[in-house]
């Protein structure tokens, strides 16, 4: 295997994940997710293939997903929302009424953050869904992190507000 698809192969073992579950927070499908994914890879490796570096691939990939989403949007017509199945919670050591109380919170919350726009949506799944750090998705949106913290403070709020609403 040559260098470049050792360096890509980790790239997309470091990204995949986070990528995915970007995506699929944003088209409420897991066909349509997993097309989209792996859209983002094989465009990714093209500009890789050609450019041989990249300086953030984090952030890059983001990008790419993004305007992905974007182009599915702007071709189906439709608006965005999340997926009330996203990231439910099962344990099966878990006892079934409290797996319901914990579902039905997620939901709760992923109903409300569909009220946000999407730019505050990204923040929060980047943050607190994807653990990015403040720094880390300063860098991928090329802004200061000072300038993410206030966007970030201002998606909470927003959000606080959505879910005293319901």
């Amino acid at each position: 295997m040559n260098n470049n698809r050792k360096i890509f192969t980790q790239i997309y073992d470091d990204y995949v994940d986070r990528i995915y579950r970007f995506i699929f927070f944003k088209v409420n499908s897991e066909e349509i997710a997993q097309d989209l994914c792996s859209e983002t890879f094989l465009r990714g490796w093209q500009s890789f293939n050609k450019k041989q570096e990249i300086e953030n691939p984090q952030a890059f990939l983001y990008q790419i997903a993004r305007n992905l989403v974007i182009d599915h949007y702007r071709e189906k017509g439709r608006t965005q929302t999340v997926s009330a199945d996203y990231a439910l919670i099962t344990d099966p050591g878990q006892d079934l009424e409290r797996q319901a109380l914990v579902n039905s919170d997620l939901d709760t919350i992923k109903l409300a953050l569909t009220g946000l726009k999407d730019n505050y949506q990204e923040l929060v799944v980047w943050h607190y869904i994807d653990d990015l750090s403040i720094s880390e998705i300063a860098k991928m949106l090329k802004k200061s992190e000072g300038a993410v913290r206030v966007t970030l403070h201002r998606a909470l709020k927003s959000l606080r507000n959505n879910l005293e609403e319901s």
